[in-house]
Formats: C-alpha cells, structure tokens, sequence
C-alpha cells in the first residue's frame, strides 16, 4: 500500500497521520473524532476564504475540516456559520498534535506501510464551540500549535441548508457586511397606510458605498434573522425567488405571483405568498425609508439587510416590527332621490367611500356606473348586507323594504389606480336616469373592409330609439395602453374635441337580432392608428360610451 501514502497531496497526508497518532479514546466524542479521521477520504474540506452551501438531512450529522499549520504565532480565524430555515446544532472540535511529529510524517519514508506505535505523538480532542439556534454566528479564534479542527452540524427538526464561511486572513477586509455598534431599527413615524424607520449606517457602507446597499424585508408573519432565511420561507411557500434579487440588479424573469416595481431609484418586489404579502426593497445608501401602502391596522414586521454587491453576502440588523393606525371611520355622505353622485377613489390613498340613504319609498333602485378603474360595491340596509358585489359598466340593484329603512352604500377601489363610479337612487322605476342598453358594449371592426382610407365599424343597439354619436382619434402605438386603461367611461362628447366627431345618428329594432348597425368612417390617413368611440344617449341625455375600438387603416391598397 505504499503507493496509496505516495501520491495523497501534504495536507491529507498530515490527516491520515493525525488518525493514527490519536490515543485510544476515553470519550464517545474522542471516539467519533478519531473514527472520522481514519475516514477522511470520505470527509469533506472546508474552503478558505470562500462561502459554502452545506445540505443538511434530518438527524444525520455532517463534518467539515480544516487545517491550520504551525509557523505564525498565534494565528487568528473566524467561522461564520447562518442557517437557512429550522434552527441547527453546531460545534467546533480541534486535535492538536506536536509539530516534529507531523514534520516527519511530511517528510516519512515512502516504503514505509505502516506509522509505528512508537512515532505517536502526544495529542488532544476537545470541543472548543457549541451552538443551538437559528442566528448568524461567528466564532473567533486562535492557534498556537498546528491543529486540525472539525465542524459538526446536525439538523434534529427537517433537511436544510445552511452557509459556512472559515477564513485565516483577518486583515484583507470582510465578506460580510459589519452591522454597527447599535443594529436596532428605530421606529420614528406609523400612519394609517405607512410606516417609517431608521437605523445606523454599517461601516461598511462609510468604506465602500459603491459596492454595498441595504435592503428591506416587509412581512405580516415574523422576523427573519438572515436573508437566506427569508428567501428559503418564501420559496417554500411554493414560489420560485430570484437569487439573491436584493443583492444583484441584473435582469431575470418574475414568477407569475411576483410584481416589480422601479421607482426613485429603489427597487421593490413583492411575491404574493399564501401567509400575505413578502416585499423586499432596496433603497441603495439611504437609512431612512418610509414604507407606503400597507393597509390599516395591520402589524408588520421589518427586517434590514446590508448586502455586498461584489459577493452577496449579507448581514442582519436586529429586525422590528410595528402596528398601522386603525382606518379612520369615513365620512359618509346623504343621497338624494334622483341625483347622480360621482365618487372618485384614489387606489392609494382613500380607498372607500360611504353613502347613505334613507327611503322614502318601499321599492327603491341603487344605479352604478363605472367610470374607471375597479370597483366593488357593498350595500346593507338596517346593518343587514342585502347585495355585494364588483361593478362593471352598468349595474341596478332593485330593492324592498319599509319607509325610513336606512341604507349604507360602501363603494371601495379594488385597486391601487384611481377608479371612479356614478351613483344614482331613484324610486322612480319608470323613468330611468340611463339609457337602455344593448346585450353587448363592444364595437366591431371588419378586417376585410378596411381600406387604405376606410374602415367600417358596426355595434348593437336596443329596442328603444337612442341617439348614438360616432368620435375619431389618430393615436401612435405607444399609446394604445394608455388610451385603453385611463377612459373615463363616464365622459361624453363634451369632454371630445369637435374635430373628432365623425357623425350621429337614430336608429332601433323591435326585433334585437336585427338591432345592429354598421358605419364606414372615409377619409382616414394610410397606415394610420384609429381609436373609435360610439356614445348612447337615453331619454335623460345621459350618456354610456361603449368600449373603444382601436383600427389601424392598411398601409398599402
């Protein structure tokens, strides 16, 4: 077997001869030390200077060595150990044995096939580190003599990973961040929909502040006491998470629960997980940061990372967590028989609106027409809920009951864009504020019938004569979405430009399958975008405009 010594590269070559020169054990913790050195090669070498990713299985412990030589007094290393999920065990065992021993083990006879017992050299196992949790810890030493030591880690509650980072050079800066003296995070300001916080700047922030930036994790469940941690609870939530999106701006595809956004220079995501919402944000160098859109009297908790964009390692602050003011009771306001109120909501801001009414009739009729935007409408009578549900175009709701039932109409933006919606109660059945309207508020272009200078158009109508109004408008493509999303659906003509209006007309049909009517608009420009809009007006003069219809002319003919 003197081939096998032969060719094993020095420093396992020293572990083989450590095996050998250990004493016979007089604890089970000296017998388990000595039964893994004999079994080195199938040990596992922890890298110096570099992060590593060590997969744990439930209850089976898993070990790591390093070496560290004879020939620097007192030399310095640290371990960093950060669990990724369930808390672990973890400690730090050491054998030391004398240096002539190990130099001529370096140096030993290659036909030699076996260490003689009289060559053993004094030596000592002993545990010098024992942790318990789930916080980043680091543990610093000091060797004197030459040593090997062996990390255990044992995860007693399900598999995970966790990171390690050993290094020996304490002098050529950090991987990790440093956090400052004080690594609280302050509270200095809650409203109804924002709360505000503050914290020291990191050190490493004052050295480097173009390689480092801190970032911020929202949550409505807990605290998370590393970044690894986080990531690992949202993935398991069923969602696929970016790596390290916080650390690195470079590009890569959301999941469908994720939404980005990009706004002042701070780069926020927020992955919709079953337990709530998760909002990571980063905010480059800026310790103060007020966090917008959380809703009332909600408790959130609040955990700051400071990342280094060169290595994606991190360090935790102390994480806080506080509790939005209570919505404040909206202001409610008196309908009237007959007259139309329009509500407009800001997604942001104030999200509901509350009228009230009472009845001076047993039937009465609720009418709803959205503007833009979602919204969904919310009606109780007597405290009792009697219809909820989301608008869209126009809606009534007829309702029984007794004289002077009061009636609570909420209307709430199921949205963070402005919506708008018109309202309307009446006991007048008989007279209605709004046109009838057609099965269907679509318009339809002919493919076939477009022309260099035409396209033909046709939408339904109803069993009743209606006036409807025929408008144009030459958009570019950049602004089809922007059209399509901000129509005030609740707008007529007046709000046009009369260079728009391409015509008007009357028509109706008893029988509906006939109720349809078609208009080629002539005179359009070649190659062109068109957006069409056909406005109803009923009895009262109040018009429905349908959906718009975007048409682009042909470019060649």
């Amino acid at each position: 077997m003197s081939w096998f010594w032969f060719y094993l590269p020095l420093h396992l070559l020293m572990v083989a001869c450590l095996c050998h020169s250990i004493k016979d054990p007089t604890t089970s913790s000296q017998q388990s030390f000595r039964t893994d050195l004999f079994n080195f090669y199938h040990s596992l070498i922890l890298a110096d200077g570099k992060e590593t990713t060590v997969h744990l299985l439930k209850d089976i412990p898993k070990r790591y060595y390093f070496f560290l030589e004879e020939g620097r007094a007192l030399a310095p290393f640290t371990v960093t150990v950060t669990p990724c999920d369930v808390p672990i065990e973890w400690s730090i065992l050491v054998h030391k044995a004398s240096a002539s021993f190990l130099g001529k083990a370096a140096r030993g006879d290659r036909d030699t096939q076996e260490v003689s017992q009289s060559q053993k050299a004094p030596s000592m196992v002993s545990t010098i580190f024992n942790y318990k949790g789930n916080s980043v810890e680091t543990y610093m030493g000091m060797s004197s003599h030459s040593a090997l030591y062996m990390l255990e880690f044992l995860s007693t509650e399900r598999d995970t990973h966790i990171t390690v980072y050993l290094t020996t050079d304490t002098t050529s800066g950090h991987l990790y961040p440093e956090l400052p003296m004080d690594p609280r995070i302050d509270v200095i300001g809650i409203g109804h929909t924002t709360v505000t916080l503050t914290w020291k700047h990191s050190p490493s922030v004052l050295q480097h502040r173009e390689n480092i930036q801190y970032c911020l994790l929202v949550n409505e469940k807990h605290n998370y006491k590393s970044l690894c941690a986080a990531e690992t609870a949202i993935r398991s939530s069923g969602m696929k998470l970016p790596p390290a999106l916080a650390l690195s701006l470079s590009p890569y595809l959301l999941e469908p629960q994720q939404v980005m956004i990009l706004s002042n220079n701070e780069l926020s995501i927020i992955n919709r997980v079953s337990s709530g919402e998760v909002r990571q944000i980063c905010m480059g160098t800026k310790n103060t940061y007020t966090v917008p859109n959380l809703s009332p009297s909600t408790q959130y908790y609040f955990d700051v990372f400071v990342v280094n964009l060169l290595t994606n390692a991190s360090a935790a602050y102390t994480g806080t967590f506080a509790r939005t003011l209570d919505e404040p009771e909206p202001k409610i306001t008196e309908l009237k028989d007959g007259k139309v109120i329009q509500v407009v909501l800001d997604g942001k801001k104030q999200k509901s609106y509350s009228l009230q009414y009472q009845a001076r009739h047993k039937k009465i009729q609720f009418t709803f027409q959205l503007c833009r935007g979602q919204v969904r409408v919310h009606i109780t009578k007597n405290g009792k809920t009697v219809a909820s549900e989301n608008i869209s175009g126009l809606r009534y709701f007829s309702l029984k009951g007794k004289l002077l039932d009061t009636y609570l109409v909420q209307v709430r933006s199921t949205e963070e864009t402005n919506s708008s919606v018109k309202v309307q109660v009446s006991p007048h059945f008989h007279k209605p504020l709004f046109p009838l309207l057609p099965e269907s508020l679509k318009i339809k272009s002919f493919s076939k019938l477009r022309t260099c200078n035409s396209v033909t158009i046709a939408w339904l109508g109803t069993q009743e004569e209606s006036k409807y109004c025929v408008y144009k408008k030459k958009i570019e493509d950049d602004q089809i979405w922007m059209e399509l999303q901000n129509a005030d659906r609740c707008s007529g003509p007046e709000s046009r430009h009369k260079s728009e209006k391409v015509l008007c007309k009357y028509f109706y049909d008893i029988n509906l399958q006939r109720a349809v009517t078609t208009e080629t608009i002539k005179g359009l420009d070649a190659g062109t975008l068109y957006l069409f809009d056909v406005y109803l007006f009923g009895p009262s003069g109040i018009p429905v405009r349908y959906h718009s219809k975007v048409v682009k002319t042909r470019k060649k003919c």
